[in-house]
């Protein structure tokens, strides 16, 4: 009997030890929760939505315009939710509040605000190895036009999913 208890108590112990090692594995390397901390990105997501993170995607896959990108990395100090507007070689241009993507105006129902330079110098050319992002909320944001090109290996991963608040609850395109 006592053989047997102890063997019960070892086993629960390893398969939960185990279950938390990969839920650490998963979350570090392939899925993660994350929160939206200002209000760049207002209009698509506001302050205090908590998302889930896909950080394999990139692994596999080039990002794409429009996707909502998690930055981490030395263009800022902290973590930053941003919509991927230009890759490589893209010619970014701004004209009467509205953005120009390699000559033609984009349609962005899902910003707020006019789409200003803010110092950038226009036309601009996103170089090798960077993305250009910016905030949906476009009056409101740190991005790509003040802290410059954000590189690939700054990409975190990019937000698919949101949390909360429950009534928003779902995919995120």
């Amino acid at each position: 009997m006592n053989k047997g208890w102890k063997k019960e108590i070892r086993d629960w112990t390893l398969t939960i030890a185990g279950a938390f090692g990969i839920s650490l594995l998963i979350q570090s390397y392939a899925f993660a929760q994350t929160e939206v901390q200002n209000i760049s990105m207002e209009g698509t997501l506001i302050e205090g939505q908590r998302l889930i993170e896909d950080k394999v995607s990139y692994a596999l896959t080039e990002p794409k315009r429009g996707d909502i990108v998690i930055i981490n990395g030395p263009e800022s100090d902290l973590r930053l939710i941003k919509r991927l507007i230009g890759l490589p070689g893209d010619t970014i241009d701004m004209k009467d509040g509205k953005l120009y993507l390699n000559g033609k105006q984009i349609e962005e129902s899902y910003t707020r605000g006019l789409t200003e330079p803010l110092g950038l110098t226009l036309p601009y050319v996103v170089p090798e190895d960077k993305v250009f992002v910016m905030g949906d909320n476009r009056e409101h944001s740190k991005d790509s036009r003040e802290i410059g090109p954000i590189a690939f290996s700054s990409l975190e991963g990019k937000a698919v999913f949101r949390l909360w608040p429950l009534d928003k609850f779902g995919n995120l395109h």
